[in-house]
């Protein structure tokens, strides 16, 4: 199987060089796949217009043919919800998605304010994805059990629950993470731990 192209959303503050993000980022690369990690202006101090914008000059400038995923973390997971509810041109379109640990619509972080609340479209997100996959972990201080529920069951999406994921960072021991290069690869589902 041919690897697709990924694309690596990353959250506040950015994906530093132990998170799993990154980890992917090599992985894929090292197998000869087309992989893109960007980083978004200021992401200590995040403007949602301004990711916005990059996000979907970033889609843009994806190869055309050929498989396309998106993979998303934290605060990066809020940016593809309010881009799926703006009606993105269908030429933006990817094949999968997965979100992981997006914080709550209540989470309470001044920095993200202009994110919250995260607009949560059904119909947007089969749009603008072929199919999108949530996946959380249990004790997340940024996404309660029941938060990630609520998201999971607003959105009709397919969710895998970590026992003990937290917040599947590197706080919560996430650099390499062998299920989402799996899933990246082929879709292979459900997603476990570490």
């Amino acid at each position: 199987m041919n690897l697709p192209y990924v694309l690596l959303v990353h959250g506040l503050d950015g994906s530093g060089p132990g998170h799993w993000q990154n980890w992917l980022a090599g992985e894929l690369a090292s197998r000869g796949g087309q992989v893109e990690i960007p980083r978004f202006t200021d992401p200590d101090r995040p403007e949602l217009h301004t990711w916005l914008t990059e996000l979907r000059e970033h889609l843009a400038a994806a190869p055309a043919e050929g498989h396309r995923v998106v993979i998303t973390h934290s605060l990066g997971a809020l940016l593809w919800l309010h881009h799926c509810a703006r009606q993105p041109d269908p030429a933006l379109r990817v094949d999968r998605v997965l979100l992981v640990a997006p914080p709550a619509s209540d989470v309470a972080e001044p920095r993200v304010r202009s994110f919250l609340p995260p607009p949560l479209d059904p119909a947007g997100l089969r749009r603008a994805a072929g199919g999108t996959r949530l996946v959380t972990g249990t004790g997340d201080p940024y996404c309660t059990d029941q938060a990630a529920a609520a998201y999971a069951a607003a959105l009709g999406v397919e969710h895998d629950v970590i026992p003990g994921g937290a917040h599947l960072n590197i706080d919560a021991g996430y650099g390499p993470w062998p299920a989402v290069l799996s899933w990246a690869r082929t879709g292979h589902t459900p997603l476990v731990g570490r």
